[in-house]
């Protein structure tokens, strides 16, 4: 399928702007942040509060989303995208809205420490901990420690994949799920087609993820860390069931559904989902962009059938 019309409007006046990999930190996390546009789709949910928890590294920040109706609700963690690098607790607001209102999950949405400033292993420290911190408050947040499931999209999708991995690895607490958009599940040199065949020109590219990673690892090495690729980890068995989405100009659309099929392998319940037209980053256009509506819901309506079940 050719770009979807909606996308191409984005990437037309997205070109106008210089590539994030081309600027300094501070500047790429400063053009990230001031991304809008009129007519998205933001949902009103019954409260959003901004929260602190002592992390491993300190303060951490979260703000919780919680739906409209009579709790106790499900529990949704979710990681922002942002390569690890740039994006915040507010370029995803509109994100979380969504996924808060169109699933009835309370969602807690974490700040983790971000890359160049604190490498890997400081985000899925924090995640990991942040996870554990949601379920321990659950009750105090509406919600019900035991239909619990992480989220994230790109470097977020590998944070909330991690994150399951863990606490499966590290002694709980129990996960029903876990929603993965368009997820980074490997370092940018496993050979994935869609790497070279969508590294220019649809937004997120090939140059943008080496730069993305070469400030999120200390050493190149670290790449191979099942935490870090979590593509790489030798047994994906007992993990709780997943929806993989992809996109299909996205450079990381091969190691997302190659993951997925891992999953599956590995006896986890598992569906995938490409999404064709649109690239990396539609889930932030829903009510600009049809297909992204239409994708969010999708998702939502996947999460509540694990809830559900």
């Amino acid at each position: 399928m050719t770009v979807d019309p909606q996308i191409q409007m984005l990437l037309d006046l997205g070109s106008k702007l210089p590539p994030l990999h081309t600027l300094s930190v501070a500047d790429a996390r400063i053009q990230f942040g001031a991304r809008d546009f009129p007519g998205l789709r933001k949902p009103a949910v019954a409260s959003v509060v901004n929260r602190d928890m002592q992390g491993p590294g300190g303060s951490l920040g979260l703000r919780v989303y919680t739906p409209e109706g009579q709790g106790p609700f499900p529990l949704m963690v979710f990681f922002h995208g942002s390569g690890f690098v740039v994006c915040s607790l507010d370029t995803h607001d509109g994100m979380c809205r969504n996924l808060c209102a169109g699933t009835g999950c309370v969602v807690v949405s974490v700040d983790y420490r971000l890359a160049p400033e604190h490498k890997f292993p400081a985000a899925p420290d924090d995640c990991l901990a942040a996870t554990r911190w949601a379920v321990a408050n659950a009750a105090a947040l509406g919600a019900d420690p035991g239909r619990v499931l992480v989220a994230g999209d790109s470097a977020g999708g590998n944070l909330a994949a991690v994150t399951a991995i863990r606490i499966r690895d590290e002694g709980g607490p129990k996960l029903i799920g876990q929603l993965l958009i368009y997820p980074v599940t490997d370092y940018y040199d496993s050979g994935m087609p869609s790497m070279t065949e969508n590294a220019e020109g649809y937004g997120l590219g090939r140059d943008g993820m080496i730069w993305f990673w070469n400030h999120y690892l200390s050493d190149p090495s670290h790449g191979a860390h099942p935490h870090a690729s979590p593509f790489r980890v030798a047994d994906l068995s007992g993990l709780p069931p997943a929806l993989v989405v992809t996109a299909q100009y996205d450079p990381l659309r091969d190691e997302g559904e190659a993951y997925a099929v891992r999953l599956r392998e590995a006896g986890v319940p598992t569906e995938m989902k490409r999404w064709d037209g649109v690239n990396h980053g539609f889930f932030f256009w829903p009510g600009v962009v049809d297909r992204a509506s239409a994708a969010i819901d999708e998702a939502c309506a996947w999460v509540r059938s694990v809830v559900a079940a």
